[in-house]
Parts: structure tokens; C-alpha cells; sequence
């Protein structure tokens, strides 16, 4: 990627491929509610990568057992089986979403079941919260957390350097973990569970990227930066006795231990004015390699080399591949192969023009091959050949002039790996994708070697804007770094990105309701225009013309017809203009900054928010007038939208745990809003199509209700909720964007900050209640016996959350159920799933949905809900089928 992410709103917030079993992150925090509705099943809508892969790791021990890691989403398992990529790490909840940010991997090589994380995204106060070390005995599918009393940085610079974790291969209850920000270097000695400084350890580092940085990104020490063991001086059970550590120190990179961490010294002889991006020790050699950049990374390399030290008899030797002088990049990407001792690779890590380059060795570095070379400049001869049919949009709709290609080998390589069980295959990270080979060997013998992407399952873009228009394409995207893209079928990746012109960076999307052939972006571009149209659903686009002093992308929306847009960029004031964008003028009445929409039905009818005011255009975008609507949230942490065919029907959401926060609904075009008292905050709201027989459109919006955190559904236009998500399906930060698909009930398109677009479908195609709605449909009296089991499956201080097992103990067949019961003890519940539920005072009926309405005999349903108690909680001594008494167990 270009461009480092960074999470929308995150100082407003700071004040699979997933369809079988995800992984659950355990933690120490009070019990949490488990909120579910009825079965959904959760999915990327494909992009393969779109992110920035700084690390790949192998296990040694265990063939094909590989793990990567990303910047800002998550880390994934790689399966041979179908050789795509598993997340592991999508139960990162929405309080901890720094933790989807991975600085370093640790995959253990006595036990190969147990994978370490470094997890944590900013060290500055951009990322409220500490860094974190996972840890997971069944490769990644469960996790338990140890806090740590710093902050780490799997979104900073300097993040491609490492690994920074690391196992004691001969003591694996032993690990070091290397710390940026000056807090020194790490250790554990029960696998993980507790850490402590080694205080004397001699440096913590003093490199930062930009000293003059105000923000804290880009001045913060980045520290220990890699751990490497020697294995040979080990045996099985006892601790390695020597271990490098490479610091970010241009004249103290590298130092080692010889008694297992007991002392430490900087290692004699080291070459100086140059950062040590990876320490990678071949012991059958005896060789140390070093990768040695000017800059930490990952893209501001300037010069670079490569080194390798004798760990026998302390002598250091310049291997570099080419000479200083020639060198305008800094080396970071380096790997050994571990069948072949003496075969050493590295990469060009921050060379962006014409590419990357790929070095390899046979002679432990005494010389080298390149991936390509010039034969009369500026033609090129390459090694390799590159097929991206699985992946098309790589080759970024460019056509450029040699010596570039398209697509190109990659940029920001800081991750190369070969597989230490097959030196044909090989894997790399780029700031888009991982790229690999498994007919690596054809290098050495003359051939030509397949680089493809090797990506699969592995979705890591950051989400800005979804919308789903009600014809044509069923997603339209607006994403960071790759633009955003048009699926026509969500399982498949697109041909291509948005182009003509295409955006680094899309910040804002919308179709006309009425003509929804007729789009509009808006985005970041370092020169050119940052607004785009089309005429055909997002499929062909046509750049329109900037006003004067836009400097980014901000929002914008189309009118209802498409006859007219109102844009708010960055740099400049709200604008408006007739046709597509020609020529502009000023809106009046509205601040700079403020968020647009616009009207559903109406097309002269626009609307705006900033600081706490509510804005309406009756003329187009021409002027717009404040509302006297009061209450509503005061920071600029807001997104609304207008619901398709009613007009004046605006939902707003968002807000701030220290003011005003939740969701917001008006009927008369944001003159009065009312807050609706079942939310407790809110980020997002989208809309979809509605369920059988209801009458309002299905709502989905990323919140808090009933004291949990998750993506909602309501089908009763806000007066019940039902959580659709649950705890291993969260992906940290979700608060950009939601929208339902106006085609298919229950669908939902939610955003990430990482994770790519994940959707859900629901199991109940017709349409259920919301939680607490119910269903629409009569519900017939069953007839034949029934049994009840009710269990209290969780209980907290004035809270509790039971499940109910209704089974059909008769010989008939039920095709509708309607269950009541009576709390002994005055409980009330707050939210109810896989059922819709009325209650009038203790008396409470549950009723069938349309999914769940048939039982066979000897059949049963469930359904769960969460309620409060005080005094006591006992459960119900009866319930009734209709007119039937159950059997209670």
C-alpha cells in the first residue's frame, strides 16, 4: 500500500472467509453477554489482500504450517488443503480493535500447536489502549490474552522489521518479545503468560522515523525490532544459550547473549549507519545474514546492505549484491533456505520505481542473481512470469512505459520466506497482497519461475462507504489505499478497482435511489481531480472537476433522480452542481466539514450535519438551513442516512461516551429528532429489505444495546434489536459503515478497519421478528405433548442470560408455537432471539419465527435471551403450549 490506515474517527473514539467455527479470544474481563440471533453465516465479499503483509512465518518443524501477519488486520493460518488463507483473530472486540494491528508472529517449532501474537496497532493516543500477547495452544483457533504495560505498533513505521517475537526453539516455554517507544526488551518464561522487562538488557533503541513529528506517529523510538535464536547451542528442554537482537540503533544494531539472556553485549566488528531490518541465522553454516536499511520502513528506503557474520569466529563480511553507490533502496525482505544451506534470498523492500527487486544466493552470499535486469536499458529480462488471473485489479488498470510493467513484482517486500520443507515455494508480502512461487528451483537452472498471488481468504482492506443499490450490482465499495470496487458477485474477486480516474483512497459513495445507474466517489488522489461519476452502476467512470481549494475527498451525495450532487470536500466549503460536476458553486448556510446526504424521494432535498447541528436544503444544495433540533451528538464522530421512499425519513447515528451518543430518528426531514431509548450507542444505520409482512424496512446499525456490543437488526422500525453478530465474529472496529441489501432479507454489507467487507445471511429467508417484534404470521395451536428445559446460562449483578429448549414430545408435527410462562420474581427481559416475544408484567408469550415455525415430532426449537433480576432469579415453574401444560425438566 501507499499509504499507512489509520482508523476513521479514532480520536473521537480515543476520548471468512468465515463461515464454520472462528476463533474465540478469551479474556479476564467480567462475563459478557452472548447475544445471537438466529443463524447467520458470515463472509468476505471478495477482494484477496488489498493490505500491507509485513511478516510471514513458517514453523520449522511441522510441514505447511504457516501463519501470516497484517498491519491493521489481524493474523490468518495458512491451509494447504486449498491453499487459501483462515483469520484468526476476528473475535477482537470492538473495545479492543488496536488489537487487529500484529507487530510480530511466533510460531512455536516444539509444539507446533501453539502460535504467539504481539497485537496492538498505534503507540501513540491514536490507539487507547496497551499492546497485548496472544497466545494459543490449537494454532490459533482460541486465544488467551496477557495485557502488557505498553503500547505496540502494528501500524507504525517500522513495522515491517522483526520478527520481533520469538520461541526458544530448545526451551519453547521461553520467548522474548522486543518493545518499541524505549521500553526495552521482554521475556517470558511460562509460555506466554506473564512478561517482564530484562533490565539488563543494554539499549532500547533511539531511531525514530521523523522527530519533528507532533502527532507521535512518526517520532516514537521503534525500539528492539528483531529476536533470533541459535539453536545449535541448545539442547531439547534447556534454554538456548545464545540469542541476537537487533535494535534500532544506526550504531548499536546488533547485540547477543551467550548464557541464555544472562548478560549482554553488542556484538564487535558490526558494520554502523544503517538499521538491522531482519537477523536470520543459517546454523549449518554458521552464518548470521543481516538485511540493513537506512530508514525503518516500510516504503522510505533509501540506501541499503547486506552483511553476513561468522558466528564461529566473529568475522563480518559486506555481502551486498550490488555496490552502495548503486543502491537507492533499503534491503529488508531476507530468508535462508533451510534444505539448501548456503541458498540465501533478499528483497529491495522500499524500491517502488520500475519495481522491487528479488536477489538470490547459492554461495551464502559470495554471489548473486536478480529477479529481473536490465539487457538495453530500458527493456528488461525477468526470471520469473507473473499470473494474476486470480487476482486481475493487481495490475491496477495501468499501462506503463518500460522499464515499469504491470503488474509489478511488488513494493514494501518486507516479508520473504521459503518454505523450510520445500525450497520450490516461496512466499512474499507486498503492500497489497502475498505473492509466492512453488516452482522456485527453475532460478537456479535457467527457467522462468510463476509468481501468482497466494492470497486467498486473506481480506485486508479498510472500509470507508457501502452502498447497495436496488438494481444493478448488489455492493459498491469505497475503500482505503485500492479505491473500492463494484461486485457483481460477491464470491468472486472483480476484475478491477474503480478507475478513470483511480483513487488511493475512496472516502465517500452514492447512487441516485431512482436511477441507481447514476454513481458518484469522492476520494484522495496526490494530483488529479477527487471526484468521479458514473452512468452505469459503478461498472465504467468518468472524472469530474474539482473547486477551487480541494485538497481530499470527504462526502457526497446524489440527488434522488440524479440530477444534482452536493459534495463536501476537504480544503474547500460544501458545494453543489447540476449534471456531473462540470462546474460548482458554494452552498450557503452549511459549514465547511459537514457530513452530506441527501434525500431519498425528494431530489431538491439535501441534508448535512456538523457539531452538533442538523442542516436541510429544500433547493437543491443551494442553501441550506439549521434545523432546531436539539440533543443531538456534539463532535462530528456521526453518520445518517435517509431511508429510500419515504421522504424526510432521516436516521442519524453516533456520538461520544462523554456527550450525546446513539441512534436518532426523524419523520420530518430532521426538523425534530427522537432518540430512541433502546440504543445505548450507536455508529452506523443502513437499511434493507424488510421482512414479511412488516411495514418499515429492516434496519442494521453497529452499537451497543442491552449492555453488548455488536452488529443489529431491527424489523419493528427501531422498537426491539437483535444481535446478528456474536463474539467470534466482531472485527474490532466496525463504526463506518452498514448497509442491508435491498433484494435479499437479512443480508447485511458491514465495514471494517482491516478485515475487508464482511456480509451476513440470514437462515430465515421470509423474515422473523427483530428480537422482541415477534412474526407477523398466525400462529396455530399445536397440538401434542411438549417438554421445557430452561437454563440460566449466565448471571451477573442484575443482569442474567437463560436458553429454552421447547420439544415436541407428541406424535404430530407442529407448524407454528406459541409458549408462555411467568417469572416468579418480577425479571424482565431486554433482549430475546430465534423467537419473537411479548411481556406484560411477569407474563411472558414467546412465539415462533417463520425459520423455526415447523417441529416435527421428536423434534425441538431454542431460542435465548438476556433479561434483569434484583432480590431473585429463580426460573419459571410452568409454561403452556397454547392451552397445554409442558413438562418442565
Amino acid at each position: 500500500m501507499r499509504r499507512k490506515r489509520i482508523l476513521t474517527a479514532v480520536l473521537a473514539l480515543a476520548a471468512g472467509l468465515l463461515a464454520g467455527s472462528p476463533p474465540a479470544l478469551a479474556t479476564d474481563a467480567a462475563p459478557k453477554t452472548a447475544l445471537a440471533a438466529e443463524a447467520y453465516t458470515w463472509k468476505n465479499a471478495r477482494i484477496d489482500g488489498g493490505g500491507f503483509v509485513p511478516g510471514i512465518v513458517f514453523n520449522r518443524k511441522e510441514k505447511n504450517l504457516a501463519y501470516a501477519r497484517t498491519d491493521i488486520g489481524g493474523a490468518y493460518r495458512w491451509q494447504e488443503s486449498d491453499k487459501t488463507w483462515t483469520p484468526l483473530l476476528d473475535s477482537v472486540g470492538w473495545a479492543d480493535w488496536g488489537h487487529t494491528g500484529v507487530v510480530s508472529l511466533a510460531s512455536d517449532s516444539v509444539d507446533p500447536d501453539k502460535v504467539y501474537a504481539a497485537v496492538g496497532t498505534y503507540t501513540n493516543s491514536w490507539d487507547p489502549g496497551n499492546g497485548a500477547v496472544l497466545r494459543s495452544g490449537d494454532r490459533g483457533a482460541s486465544w488467551q490474552k496477557t495485557d502488557l504495560p505498553f503500547k505496540l505498533g502494528g501500524n507504525m513505521p517500522g513495522r515491517g522489521m522483526g520478527e520481533r517475537l520469538a520461541v526458544d526453539p530448545n526451551r519453547n516455554s521461553v520467548l522474548y518479545l522486543g518493545a518499541p517507544s524505549g521500553k526495552g526488551l521482554w521475556r517470558s518464561t511460562d509460555s506466554g503468560v506473564t512478561w517482564s522487562q530484562v533490565t539488563n538488557f543494554p539499549n532500547v533503541g533511539n531511531y525514530v522515523q521523523d522527530p519533528s513529528d507532533t502527532s507521535g506517529y512518526a517520532s516514537d523510538n521503534q525500539g528492539i525490532v528483531w529476536v533470533t535464536f541459535d539453536e545449535s547451542t541448545g539442547t531439547s528442554g534447556t534454554a538456548t544459550k545464545t540469542v541476537y537482537v537487533g535494535v534500532a540503533d544506526k550504531d548499536n544494531a546488533v547485540y547477543r547473549s551467550t548464557d541464555a539472556g544472562a548478560t549482554w553485549s553488542r556484538l564487535a566488528g558490526q558494520p554502523t549507519g544503517y538499521l538491522a531490518h531482519k537477523g536470520v541465522l543459517d546454523t549449518v553454516n554458521g552464518y548470521l545474514y543481516i538485511a540493513y536499511s537506512d530508514k525503518g520502513g516500510p516504503y522510505d528506503g533509501g540506501k541499503g546492505r547486506l552483511w553476513r557474520y561468522a558466528t564461529a569466529t566473529g568475522t563480518w563480511t559486506d555481502i551486498s549484491p550490488v555496490a552502495e553507490a548503486d543502491t537507492y533502496y533499503g534491503f529488508s525482505g531476507l530468508t535462508v533456505d533451510r534444505q539448501k544451506p548456503g541458498t540465501v534470498m533478499a528483497t529491495a523492500y522500499s524500491s517502488w520505481w520500475p519495481d522491487t527487486q528479488i536477489f538470490r544466493s547459492t554461495d551464502s552470499g559470495g554471489t548473486w542473481t536478480k529477479a529481473w535486469d536490465y539487457t538495453s536499458y530500458p527493456n528488461r529480462s525477468n526470471r520469473y512470469t507473473m499470473d494474476v488471473s486470480s487476482s486481475p485489479w493487481l495490475t491496477w488498470g495501468a499501462n506503463p512505459s518500460p522499464p515499469e510493467q504491470t503488474p509489478k513484482l511488488g513494493w514494501m517486500t518486507e516479508a520473504l520466506e521459503i518454505d523450510p520443507f520445500n525450497s520450490s515455494r516461496m512466499m512474499y508480502g507486498t503492500g497489497a497482497t502475498i505473492y509466492g512461487t512453488e516452482n522456485l528451483a527453475n532460478w537456479d537452472s535457467g527457467g522462468q519461475f510463476t509468481v501468482r498471488p497466494m492470497v486467498q481468504g486473506l481480506e485486508e482492506t479498510a472500509v470507508n462507504d457501502l452502498v447497495s443499490p436496488p438494481a444493478g450490482a448488489p455492493l459498491l465499495s469505497a475503500l482505503g489505499d485500492v479505491g473500492g470496487f463494484r461486485h457483481t458477485d460477491l464470491t468472486k474477486v472483480p476484475s478491477m478497482m474503480f478507475t478513470s480516474p483511480n483513487f488511493t483512497t475512496t472516502t465517500s459513495l452514492d447512487y441516485a435511489e431512482t436511477n441507481p445507474n447514476t454513481v458518484v466517489r469522492v476520494g484522495d488522489l496526490d494530483s488529479g481531480p477527487h471526484v468521479a461519476f458514473s452512468t452505469d452502476n459503478g461498472a465504467n467512470w468518468f472524472a469530474g472537476t474539482d473547486p477551487s481549494g480541494v485538497s481530499g475527498g470527504g462526502t457526497v451525495a446524489a440527488a434522488a433522480d440524479g440530477s444534482r450532487f452536493v459534495w463536501s470536500p476537504a480544503g474547500a466549503g460544501v458545494q453543489y452542481t447540476t449534471g456531473f460536476g462540470s462546474s460548482w458553486s458554494a452552498s450557503g448556510g452549511i459549514p465547511s466539514g459537514a457530513v452530506v446526504e441527501s434525500d431519498r424521494v425528494d431530489p431538491k432535498t439535501f441534508y448535512g450535519f456538523k457539531s452538533g447541528k442538523f442542516y436541510v436544503s429544500s433547493d437543491g444544495g443551494a442553501t441550506f438551513t439549521a434545523s432546531s433540533a436539539s440533543g443531538l451528538p456534539s463532535g462530528d464522530s456521526v453518520r445518517f442516512k435517509a431511508l429510500p421512499g419515504v421522504k424526510g425519513d432521516v436516521w442519524l447515528a453516533g456520538g461520544a461516551s462523554d456527550g450525546a451518543y446513539g441512534l436518532w430518528h426523524s419523520t420530518d426531514s430532521g426538523a425534530t429528532f427522537t432518540k430512541l431509548s433502546t440504543v445505548e450507542q450507536a455508529d452506523t444505520i443502513g437499511f434493507g429489505k424488510a421482512a414479511t409482512g412488516a411495514s418499515y424496512q429492516t434496519l442494521y446499525t453497529s452499537a451497543k444495546i442491552a449492555g453488548v456490543r455488536g452488529i443489529f437488526r431491527s424489523t419493528d422500525k427501531g422498537a426491539t434489536w437483535t444481535r446478528i453478530n456474536d463474539d467470534a465474529h466482531q472485527w474490532g472496529w466496525t463504526g463506518a459503515a452498514i448497509t442491508g441489501d435491498p433484494r435479499i432479507y437479512g443480508r447485511v454489507y458491514v465495514s471494517t478497519n482491516g478485515r475487508g467487507v464482511v456480509y451476513g445471511d440470514t437462515s430465515d429467508t421470509g423474515g422473523g421478528g427483530g428480537g422482541g417484534g415477534g412474526g407477523t404470521d398466525p400462529t396455530p395451536a399445536p397440538t401434542g405433548a411438549c417438554a421445557v428445559t430452561y437454563t440460566i446460562t449466565n448471571q451477573w449483578s442484575g443482569g442474567f442470560q437463560a436458553d429454552v429448549k421447547l420439544a415436541n414430545t407428541g406424535t404430530s408435527a407442529w407448524s407454528g408455537w406459541s409458549l408462555g410462562w411467568s417469572f416468579p420474581n418480577g425479571q424482565t427481559i431486554s433482549q430475546l432471539w430465534n423467537a419473537g416475544y411479548t411481556q406484560s408484567g411477569s407474563a411472558v408469550t414467546a412465539r415462533n419465527v417463520t425459520w423455526n415455525a415447523n417441529v416435527a415430532a421428536g423434534s425441538s426449537v431454542s431460542f435465548g435471551f438476556t433479561g434483569s433480576w434484583s432480590g431473585s432469579n429463580a426460573k419459571p415453574a410452568a409454561f403452556t403450549l397454547g392451552d397445554q401444560s409442558c413438562t418442565v425438566s
